[in-house]
C-alpha cells in the first residue's frame, strides 16, 4: 500500500486549500487504495476572507485547525513528517495556498517558501519520490526545483503571468487545460492547472484524477 501525504493549507479557497481539489485529490488516493497521511503547518493562516462576500475578515485562524475540517481531525503538523516515511507528495492548491504555505499571492516571482514545507519537498524530490502538484501548487514547486539548481516542467495552465513567473524561476512551462497534465518524467512531477482553469468541479476532477493516477504509477516505477 503505497504511502502519500497530502499537504493542506487551511480550508476555503480564498484563504486556505482549496476545498473541491483536496477532496478529489483525497478520494482519488483512497480509491487506489493509498495510505494518505494528511498534514498542514502549525501556524496562523495569513488572513481570513469571507468566502460570501469575498471581505477580509478581522479575526485569525490556524491553519492545522482549519485544515482538520477537510480531514475529519485526522490530520497531522507537517514539522513532523520527513520524506523516509512516504513513498509520495501531493500538493492541492488554493489561492490561500499561495498565502500561507508560500507567499507567491503577494511577492510574485521572489516569493518564499514555508520552512518545514520546502524540507520535505526537498526531502521527496531529493530521494526521487513522486510529487504532484495541483492549481497554483506548481510555482512553489518551480521555486524549490529553482533553489535546488534544477531544471524542470510544469504547468501554469494557459494563465500567461503565471507562466511567465515560473519561467523566471529556470522552470520550463507546458499549457494545458484542466483535464490535462504536465509530467516532468526526470523529477517525477506531474501537475495540473484545476482551478486555474476549470470553470465545474467537473472539469477541475478530471485532471486530478489522471495527477493521482500518474503519480501512484511513478511509485511503482
Amino acid at each position: 500500500m503505497p504511502k502519500v501525504g497530502v499537504v493542506l493549507s487551511g480550508c476555503g479557497a480564498q484563504d486556505g486549500a482549496e476545498i473541491h481539489e483536496s477532496v478529489i485529490a483525497l478520494l482519488a488516493l483512497d480509491r487506489a487504495g493509498a495510505d494518505v497521511t494528511i498534514m498542514a503547518p502549525d501556524m496562523n493562516q495569513f488572513h481570513v476572507i469571507n468566502h460570501l462576500t469575498d471581505e477580509e475578515m478581522d479575526t485569525s485562524r490556524n491553519i492545522l485547525i482549519e485544515s482538520a475540517r477537510i480531514a475529519r481531525g485526522n490530520v497531522v503538523d507537517v514539522a513532523t513528517v520527513t520524506g523516509d516515511e512516504l513513498d509520495a507528495l501531493v500538493f492541492p492548491g488554493g489561492t490561500g495556498m499561495a498565502k500561507n504555505i508560500f507567499d507567491y499571492a503577494m511577492a510574485g516571482a521572489e516569493c518564499t517558501i514555508i520552512n518545514d514545507v520546502q524540507r520535505l519537498t526537498m526531502e521527496i524530490l531529493e530521494a526521487g519520490k513522486p510529487l504532484g502538484a495541483i492549481c497554483i501548487a506548481p510555482v512553489m514547486v518551480a521555486k524549490i526545483l529553482q533553489k535546488m539548481g534544477r531544471n524542470g516542467k510544469v504547468t501554469g495552465g494557459c494563465n500567461e503571468d503565471i507562466s511567465n513567473d515560473i519561467q523566471t524561476m529556470g522552470i520550463e512551462t507546458e499549457s494545458v487545460g484542466p483535464g490535462d497534465i504536465v509530467i516532468d518524467e526526470k523529477n517525477k512531477i506531474v501537475t495540473t492547472p484545476a482551478y486555474v482553469e476549470a470553470q465545474s468541479i467537473k472539469e477541475a476532477a478530471e485532471g486530478i484524477e489522471k495527477l493521482v493516477d500518474k503519480v501512484l504509477e511513478m511509485i511503482q516505477a
